[in-house]
């Protein structure tokens, strides 16, 4: 019997790639020929390359806008082009489904995946579906949302509220290791402060101007994004990184608090790991707000405090992170209730029973 083949797409942030990340390995210990189609050189690339039992396939990928740009007259013309390489790899690998993460890279792949007859899943993560998977809704089976209220938002006979897929990994965080790679104490309290993997410039900046206050209370990790370390601000109790990948699962094990932007799987993993949360969503000006509906429906249900970047200061983010962890106990407690493994076996059986027979 010849094995059953899946295909992932989903790129252009670290957010549209985690969710992958959560279910390939389900797959691929079950025997599957696991594949992912993303960009030449997107951050899913390298985020899935090194992963054994995944053959990674790149494709043309023209990014889909909101806005008026100059490339916006050639960008279409890379969409048809990344669907003509998706379709011919389609066809030729022969998966049972696509499963899509969104992003637009998985544009062309979705709909090359209707186009040769396989079925496609995509999984929504925001609170209003994203611009990319707008579009690809009308060429896939199922679109599985994160959170409830987004049902509202796309075709009812296609959308299922599901839930969030959390990575199994984060959950076997190693405190010891955390503080050997870190260098920090293990009797002062620790904040993780993390912008997305891009970096978030505003709220490094409001961090590091705000150290000679907070470093008298806590220490901090501060994940800043490619190319923003600032070495003349190194000092005891303040540790900075790039971006850190297998890491990350230790830095939770030591964390007290996190400081966020609020894209939806990361809050979802904080949850997951009951992690109290400040959130400071993107604002409506540099997003299509969608970081800030995740973030006023965490601090809705009590599992987080939220600073809009408007406001973002150096006495505001002191403030709210010392609020933050004067209350983390009645934060965590909420946080209690949260399921997330019942998410990842439903979404596993989900796509079994889509495959095309």
């Amino acid at each position: 019997m010849s094995k059953k083949t899946i295909v992932f797409t989903g790129g252009g942030t670290a957010g549209h790639v985690v969710v992958n990340l959560a279910l390939m390995p389900q797959f691929i210990k079950e025997g599957y020929e696991v594949h992912y189609i993303g960009s030449y050189n997107g951050i899913e690339k390298e985020l899935v390359s090194d992963i054994d039992g995944v053959t990674y396939h790149g494709i043309t990928t023209g990014k889909l806008r909101r806005y008026l740009s100059k490339d916006n007259l050639k960008d279409p013309f890379k969409v048809l082009k990344g669907i003509f390489q998706a379709r011919q790899l389609l066809k030729k690998l022969k998966p049972s489904i696509v499963f899509s993460k969104g992003g637009f890279v998985s544009v062309p792949v979705v709909m090359a995946s209707k186009m040769v007859g396989i079925p496609s899943i995509i999984h929504e993560s925001d609170f209003t579906p994203g611009l990319a998977n707008k579009i690809a809704t009308k060429f896939s089976r199922h679109v599985l949302t994160t959170f409830q209220e987004t049902i509202q938002h796309l075709p009812s006979d296609k959308a299922k509220h599901i839930g969030a897929i959390i990575r199994e990994e984060l959950f076997k965080g190693d405190k010891e290791r955390a503080y050997q790679f870190t260098g920090l104490q293990k009797d002062k309290p620790i904040i993780l402060v993390m912008g997305g993997s891009a970096g978030a410039q505003k709220i490094n900046d409001a961090v590091r101007n705000s150290l000679p206050v907070l470093l008298k209370d806590y220490q901090v990790i501060h994940l800043c994004g490619k190319g923003k370390l600032e070495e003349s601000k190194v000092q005891d109790g303040y540790v900075q990184y790039e971006y850190v990948s297998d890491e990350l699962k230790d830095l939770f094990a030591i964390t007290d608090v996190v400081v966020s932007r609020a894209g939806s799987n990361a809050i979802f993993e904080f949850l997951a790991l009951n992690i109290p949360m400040l959130l400071i969503p993107l604002s409506k000006q540099s997003s299509r707000g969608d970081q800030i509906l995740n973030a006023n429906s965490f601090k809705k249900q009590g599992y987080a405090e939220v600073l809009e970047e408007e406001e973002l200061t150096r006495e505001q983010l002191i403030s709210k992170i010392n609020i933050l962890y004067k209350n983390r106990d009645v934060l965590k407690n909420r946080m209690n209730s949260y399921q997330s493994e019942e998410v990842k076996s439903q979404v596993v059986k989900l796509i079994k029973q889509s495959e095309r027979k």
